[in-house]
């Protein structure tokens, strides 16, 4: 089981948050549905993922999008997802 806490940020404050839960086991190859169900929730475009930030994902347990990060346009400064240590 794990949780990611997705938050997102305008000018320091948190606008939408969402935690996102799942009874199976953590993979990095499956990164990507977990961020596409988590933009879902959040009603918010999904991003770019990139091997980067999977790779800060597994080293800082935290992970950061910018505006450039999206295809669309968004109205926020970031999309941030911490990893809940249980």
């Amino acid at each position: 089981m794990f949780r990611i806490w997705g938050k997102v940020i305008k000018d320091g404050k948190i606008l939408n948050q969402v935690t996102y839960e799942r009874d199976d086991k953590f993979t990095y190859s499956q990164f990507f549905e977990y961020l596409a169900d988590i933009c879902e929730e959040l009603d918010i475009a999904t991003p770019v993922l990139l091997k980067t930030h999977i790779f800060n994902y597994a080293k800082f347990n935290t992970v950061r999008f910018i505006p450039r990060d999206f295809a669309e346009p968004v109205d926020f400064d970031k999309l941030v997802l911490d990893n809940i240590v249980l």
